[in-house]
């Protein structure tokens, strides 16, 4: 079998192939097991409720409080906090080794680094979130939570433009950029409390609003790994009489 030939550095302007390391797919691999699990502890968590678990009135955060009674008149009492806990823990430790591992899926632009800093931001916010739950470090937590919110979305925003020209994320540039609007404008809308304005903003409530916050990301993140997987897959090698580049 003869051996693949050297990687020719890519010219300015050039589109790029449809090709990434393998380390893109340790990485993506890091990042649906981190979704999933999340997912899957927040069902069972929930489940383990004793009171009514509402979707739209509790926070997400309410499934992880460690002690049971009425915080901001909600009564929150889940007897299964410490899944929900560690669960976001590792969701930030596998969204951030994952996407250093993910880098080379995004071209070398400026905004690269920004996107993904973001995306270790919000690991970084879901680990604080998990370490300092809302009964426990109310300041710790919601600042945490907001860096989580804030840096997800924007990063979709980034990351969608630096996609920008490369066929590897063809059909998955509009979808990058719109999960993002979609979970910052219902930041926006969290942040200025709308589930207290009345009508349709009150019956989605605070724990809707604040899921539609987090939905995006998530559905991004487990749609981009899996895309990412079915991407073929190079490791880069030097051979002889090749330059490396």
């Amino acid at each position: 079998m003869e051996p693949e030939p050297p990687l020719a550095p890519v010219q300015p302007g050039e589109r790029y192939g449809p090709l990434v390391h393998r380390t893109v797919h340790h990485g993506a691999t890091l990042w649906l097991l981190g979704v999933v699990q999340f997912i899957f502890a927040m069902i069972v968590t929930q489940l383990a409720w004793t009171a009514p678990y509402s979707l739209a009135h509790n926070y997400i955060s309410d499934l992880g409080a460690v002690h049971c009674g009425t915080i901001a008149g909600r009564y929150v009492c889940s007897p299964w906090h410490d899944v929900f806990d560690a669960s976001v823990v590792l969701l930030g430790l596998l969204l951030i080794v994952g996407t250093f591992l993910i880098t080379s899926a995004f071209p070398p632009r400026g905004l690269r680094r920004i996107g993904l800093g973001l995306l270790v931001l919000t690991g970084l916010g879901a680990i604080g979130v998990g370490l300092s739950p809302e009964d426990v470090n109310l300041t710790v937590h919601t600042l945490s939570a907001f860096v989580a919110f804030a840096g997800g979305n924007v990063a979709l925003i980034v990351l969608g433009i630096v996609m920008f020209r490369d066929t590897r994320w063809s059909g998955y540039r509009a979808f990058t950029v719109l999960c993002g609007l979609v979970g910052f404008v219902a930041l926006v809308l969290f942040a200025g409390h709308a589930y207290d304005w009345g009508g349709f903003f009150t019956a989605w409530g605070a724990g809707g609003i604040e899921r539609t916050v987090v939905a995006p990301v998530l559905l991004w993140a487990l749609l981009a790994s899996i895309h990412l997987l079915r991407v073929p897959a190079y490791a880069k090698r030097v051979f002889p009489g090749a330059t490396a580049t």
